[in-house]
């Protein structure tokens, strides 16, 4: 019995000695399989002197490179609810449809307005194109309103076949063009001076006051001026679909284009974005929610206009400083303000560059800027 046990004890730390060097041997081979490729790079293949590593492979371009619509082409993209976003017509289009007819919120540019009517057609289905509201008095986003207005119906005051009076003294026979008054001051003229627009193009319902209702497709749109590239910007809020139309105030693919002529400034496009940031609840982890949709660039959300508003605000108060310490305009583009964000948003070419940019920034702080014409 004792020499049984003593075999058994024997085999025993027989194999677990084994075991050990099994894992041993293991452990080893591990290392040795991690060491081999740096070995191989240290000694040979070109991949440096006296066993260096090798250098870094180069970094991918930044901004990434994003799918857009080809050259000429406009590109239809779901948002969410009843809404729709045209891209590739200039300045981005939204577009609302459901039982009503259709809203439309900018125009593109002149040059896209039959695809633009093509894209809003798919969507449509034969409903009337009843609204176009405008953000901007820019071509970008009213440059399609002397073709699409025409295409389209207003909402009737009365009935088709009222006949103890007329239908009223609006053109029923056309889309009905909403903006701030601003808009359709810098798009039209005084009587005998040459308009910027020609009538086509004029906005026929405006507004003052801070804010613009509608109701329409069983959703409430909330239109709010809210002044910053320009004194006469404006945003849609489509409260049931959770989509806003931000317009000029929002562009991933620049700097805002600060037009001091027309009233804006870097100040107040600060403000404007604050007050976008207002309007757009997001979702789990800061992302999702409401949907934005901007001048130019991508669907975006909450967290993509914090990014950009943190933008604006740092360069603004950067350049502010530099005024501050006495710095001339030519200094201060020296210096570069905006060296942090320029490899996503600064142009060297173009109808707005970022030295233009800068420029406006810095005449609008020092108060230098042009007055804002008095059409208001």
């Amino acid at each position: 019995m004792s020499v049984g046990s003593g075999q058994w004890a024997v085999g025993r730390r027989g194999r677990v000695a084994g075991c050990r060097w099994l894992a041993i041997g293991a452990v080893v081979l591990v290392l040795a399989a991690f060491a081999a490729p740096v070995s191989t790079q240290g000694r040979g293949g070109g991949q440096g002197r006296g066993g260096q590593a090798p250098a870094r492979a180069a970094q991918a371009p930044w901004p990434p490179k994003l799918d857009a619509p080809a050259p000429g082409e406009v590109e239809v993209l779901p948002v969410q609810g009843n809404v729709y976003m045209l891209a590739g017509a200039g300045g981005n289009i939204t577009v609302q449809v459901s039982q009503q007819g259709v809203l439309m919120v900018d125009t593109g540019t002149a040059a896209m307005s039959d695809k633009v009517i093509k894209a809003v057609e798919s969507l449509a289905k034969g409903r009337p194109l009843r609204y176009i509201i405008n953000t901007s008095h820019r071509d970008d986003y009213t440059g399609g309103n002397d073709k699409l207005a025409p295409t389209g119906e207003i909402v009737p005051f009365r009935e088709p076949d009222y006949t103890a009076g007329p239908q009223g003294a609006i053109d029923t026979h056309r889309a009905s063009v909403v903006s701030t008054l601003a808009v359709l001051n810098r798009m039209s003229a005084p009587t005998g001076a040459t308009a910027a627009r020609a009538e086509g193009a004029w906005p026929d319902n405006t507004f003052t006051t801070p804010w613009k209702r509608l109701y329409f497709n069983d959703e409430p749109i909330i239109i709010t001026k809210v002044p910053g590239t320009t004194d006469g910007n404006a945003v849609v809020l489509f409260r049931k679909s959770d989509v806003v139309s931000a317009g000029d105030l929002f562009d991933l693919t620049g700097y805002p284009l600060i037009d001091l002529k027309a009233g804006g400034s870097i100040s107040a496009e600060v403000d404007a974005l604050n007050k976008l940031i207002e309007f757009a609840v997001p979702s789990n982890n800061a992302e999702g929610g409401t949907k934005v949709i901007p001048g130019h660039g991508r669907i975006s959300d909450h967290a993509d206009v914090v990014y950009y508003r943190d933008m604006i605000t740092i360069v603004r108060d950067r350049i502010a400083d530099m005024i501050k310490n006495g710095m001339t305009l030519a200094q201060v583009k020296a210096a570069r303000p905006t060296r942090d964000y320029d490899a996503r948003y600064g142009r060297t070419t173009g109808p707005w560059t970022t030295d233009m940019f800068v420029e406006a920034a810095y005449n609008s702080l020092s108060s230098r800027q042009p007055a804002a014409g008095s059409r208001q």
